[in-house]
């Protein structure tokens, strides 16, 4: 960009005047470019003093006994072998732009902890943890400081062979959890003039595109449909993509998305090439597994608790068995009523109350049935459009409603701060949903609670026998009234073949067979 300068006079200052223009010029140009440089950096130290290096990081890390105590203390494994892990944010060896993003938070979190060390050594990562865990700074801050240290070749245009690509890539299962996850991106990348954009179904590309063709712009944080979507027509470019990551795995497979994931890994760098791969999971399948060794590299795998499903055992878990569902809705307002009443007037948090439906025509009749309570409450389903989705969740989220209702739509990697109580009116069609949706309480180490109504209609009695199992691991009591049900686990069955369905990784592996 060219600089206006005042005309000089002096004849035998102008090749200084040149040349402190050319300097004011090129300094202007990488700032354009999307550099992290500031103006108190020395040339050329930048980058260095930033970098992760094996001796920063190790000097770093928490001893020896100090690593292993706090593995057996949170009940954490770590395959294939121990290592020392990171407990303090004030010697992480980060870029020093990024740290007043971590000035709010005191220690890190488990799987910080724990995936902090490979992932700053550009290992990949697998790990296993329960929503609200602080997953998206697990892989966000090694990102971000991956991108902000290491910088695209360009030329004197400000072009190059990699501008305008993106480097970082983050593909999640809902437009919650993405837009979430988005937002946490884009302010660690504004703190290093790094752009970031969201890109999900429901509304138009076009506004999308052009985030996607600003200069800055070198993150993406999308569901599969719209980020396969636009790169099937060449709007997004990954062959850039340093840093990749599959956040909620499992749920991504269990919604059908495993085809679109892999044509998504299949536009990005191969492993060799030095793609990193970080992979998250609330379990740990065989579908995700097979996902994991056929797209990473030796990956460190940290297991926070079980890899099984089970319920958050700070939540306190209290089922109600009904009859029929008619009982449902006086003691749902039974239950608003007594938690409203013992909040206390004086606490500097709002009451938030998450009630559970099953169906969207559920949701809006709880809704309206809630509101002529005298309740302020929102909804947040499927029907609603994502403007109005939006609305409710930061209504819900600034205290301006007390209660939202819910799909489970909202189930699953929604990160909503101080979530009191849940309510599951109509208990889900699985009993993964069951933990993801009284996940949504006790999150960040907080204790919380969870009611769920259970008549043993339609789905529900052959869920009967899991869900005592994972009220069992929880450490919940089960109501007498559970007994009246089976308590067989139902082998799981495909959508098409039914019980005789086998999954395709217990089939013998295909011979390869050549012809002469």
């Amino acid at each position: 960009m060219q600089v206006d300068e005042p005309e000089t006079v002096v004849a035998s200052g102008e090749k200084k005047e040149k040349k402190s223009k050319k300097e004011k010029k090129e300094k202007k140009s990488k700032k354009s470019s999307g550099s992290n440089v500031n103006d108190n950096d020395v040339p050329g130290e930048g980058t260095s003093s930033s970098s992760v290096t094996p001796a920063n990081l190790t000097a770093a890390l928490a001893s020896t006994a100090d690593s292993k105590a706090y593995l057996e203390k949170h009940n954490i494994t770590l395959t294939p072998d121990i290592y020392n892990i990171l407990l303090n944010f004030s010697t992480l060896p980060i870029n020093p732009a990024l740290r007043p993003y971590l000035a709010s938070f005191t220690d890190p979190t488990p799987i910080q902890a724990c995936s902090w060390p490979p992932l700053f050594q550009g290992k990949d990562v697998v790990g296993i943890a329960e929503t609200g865990s602080g997953k998206t700074l697990s892989f966000g801050l090694p990102g971000l400081n991956v991108l902000s240290t290491t910088s695209s070749p360009v030329d004197a245009k400000g072009k190059g062979r990699d501008a305008g690509k993106i480097r970082l890539l983050v593909v999640a299962p809902t437009r919650e959890l993405a837009t979430q996850t988005y937002t946490t991106l884009l302010a660690l990348g504004k703190l290093v003039g790094i752009g970031a954009v969201c890109l999900y179904g429901g509304v138009g590309k076009d506004e999308q595109i052009r985030e996607l063709r600003k200069k800055e712009t070198a993150i993406v944080v999308g569901t599969p449909g719209r980020v396969m979507d636009l790169a099937d027509s060449g709007d997004v470019d990954f062959s850039g993509v340093q840093y990749l990551v599959l956040d909620e795995a499992d749920r991504m497979l269990d919604q059908g998305f495993e085809n679109d994931i892999r044509k998504i890994i299949g536009f990005c760098p191969k492993k060799e090439a030095g793609r990193q791969t970080v992979m998250f999971s609330a379990t740990w399948p065989e579908s995700v597994r097979r996902l994991a060794s056929t797209f990473l590299t030796e990956p460190i795998k940290i297991t926070v608790g079980s890899d099984e499903l089970s319920a958050n055992k700070r939540i306190q878990q209290n089922v109600e068995v009904m009859d029929t569902s008619r009982e449902k809705d006086p003691r749902l307002l039974h239950h608003l009523r007594t938690f409203m009443k013992s909040h206390p007037k004086d606490s500097p948090l709002p009451a938030r109350i998450l009630v559970f439906a099953l169906y969207k025509k559920e949701a809006t009749r709880l809704e309206y049935t809630i509101r002529n309570a005298g309740y302020k409450v929102a909804g947040l389903h499927g029907d609603l459009s994502q403007d109005a989705r939006f609305k409710a969740l930061d209504a819900f989220k600034e205290g301006k409603v007390n209660v939202l209702v819910a799909t489970d739509v909202a189930a699953r990697g929604l990160d909503i701060p101080d979530v009191q109580l849940v309510i599951n009116v109509t208990f889900p069609l699985t009993t993964e949903d069951f933990v993801h949706r009284c996940g949504r309480t006790g999150r960040a180490g907080k204790e919380g609670k969870a009611i769920t109504f259970f008549t043993g209609e339609a789905h529900e009695r052959s869920l009967a026998g899991e869900f005592m199992r994972v009220l069992r691991d929880a450490g919940a009591e089960i109501p007498e009234g559970m007994n009246r049900f089976p308590s067989t686990i139902k082998k799981k069955e495909h959508g098409s073949y039914g019980a005789f369905y086998r999954d395709i990784s217990d089939a013998p592996k295909a011979k390869k067979i050549t012809f002469d």
